[in-house]
């Protein structure tokens, strides 16, 4: 220090961490919970060696005859035919890794095998459940809120209409009979279906002074469990924030006016696994005789949809956008 000027020399100027005083435990942003890999359902009966491809496969619901299936002596059982529908998803490899030397890991405080796994597993997170998502945004049958009580349906799975407000508990209700009536979407824990919310959206929610969020013991029996980022359920949908612009879109619309939302129920996404991500080390990286490792995350999975229409008993997501 030179009169009244200071120099400061920092101690994360080159990644090398250089201050013998810092705190025993090194603070990290908490790793998000996944919000949407929650809700897929995994293949059964697949897994490593059994190819790239997997097909799912699907029965739509067999239709209600006019009599209810009356029968008179004289008559025959009617039989009906069994509509197979049929979706695809390819295996994919996922990873990433991060590098750190051996001078590094002998001269600074920390364990870099363990800040390197722990960083690790909240990127693995964040990139899994942003890749569900995608798989959930797929979805053909897009709702678009244009005034605080209505809005314009899209089922060609792009949004053409400008969103003109937020979502409401107006709008939910609108989105709930939908899915109930028109495309009869079965609720997911057989009782309620799923919405998950981008934090904007779940801002509308909670703003709406119409009615309030129902809280968890009002409608959790002992033994069901909280979903990870569960707020609380209204027209029968449990509510999920997901806090992740990776996942949705925190603000779309005229002035970014909507958070985009996904509304489903059973039978939405698949998750194919030949080996979900996990942590690998590599002590002896580049062959430098152990002077520099890497720790990685690594998988081999795919996330994809049950069905890829708008038919009523076919589709089971609503997405909540904006052109």
């Amino acid at each position: 220090m030179s009169g009244n000027a200071t120099t400061w020399t920092y101690d994360v100027g080159d990644g090398v961490l250089k201050n013998r005083a810092l705190s025993t435990k090194l603070l990290m942003e908490a790793a998000k919970k996944f919000h949407f890999v929650q809700f897929t359902q995994k293949v059964e009966g697949f897994g490593k060696k059994q190819g790239q491809t997997v097909t799912l496969s699907s029965i739509q619901d067999l239709a209600v005859p006019t009599n209810n299936g009356l029968l008179n002596e004289s008559t025959r059982i009617p039989v009906d035919k069994l509509v197979l529908g049929t979706n695809s998803i390819t295996l994919v490899e996922w990873g990433r890794a991060v590098e750190f030397t051996n001078l590094m890991e002998d001269l600074i405080f920390f364990d870099m095998q363990k800040t390197a796994q722990k960083a690790l597993v909240k990127q693995m997170k964040n990139c899994m459940d942003n890749a569900a998502a995608a798989a959930f945004k797929t979805a053909k049958v897009i709702y678009i809120p244009t005034s605080l009580t209505g809005g314009t349906w899209d089922t060609d799975g792009t949004p053409s209409t400008t969103a003109l407000s937020n979502l409401n508990t107006t709008h939910l209700g609108v989105v709930r009979d939908y899915m109930a009536n028109n495309l009869h979407v079965p609720p997911y824990d057989g009782q309620n279906w799923i919405g998950c919310l981008s934090t904007k959206a779940m801002r509308g929610i909670r703003d709406d002074r119409l009615r309030n969020i129902e809280a968890f013991m009002l409608y959790l029996r002992k033994g069901d469990s909280v979903f990870a980022g569960e707020q609380g359920r209204i027209e029968g949908i449990r509510l999920v924030e997901v806090m992740q612009s990776g996942a949705l879109t925190d603000g779309v619309g005229s002035g970014s006016v909507l958070g985009e939302a996904l509304f489903f129920g059973d039978e939405s996404v698949a998750r194919a696994e030949a080996l979900y991500p996990e942590l690998r080390v590599e002590g002896n990286f580049k062959g430098d005789f152990a002077r520099r490792k890497a720790v990685a995350w690594y998988g081999i999975v795919a996330y994809g949809p049950y069905w890829t229409t708008a038919n009523d008993g076919e589709a089971k997501i609503v997405r909540v956008a904006s052109a």
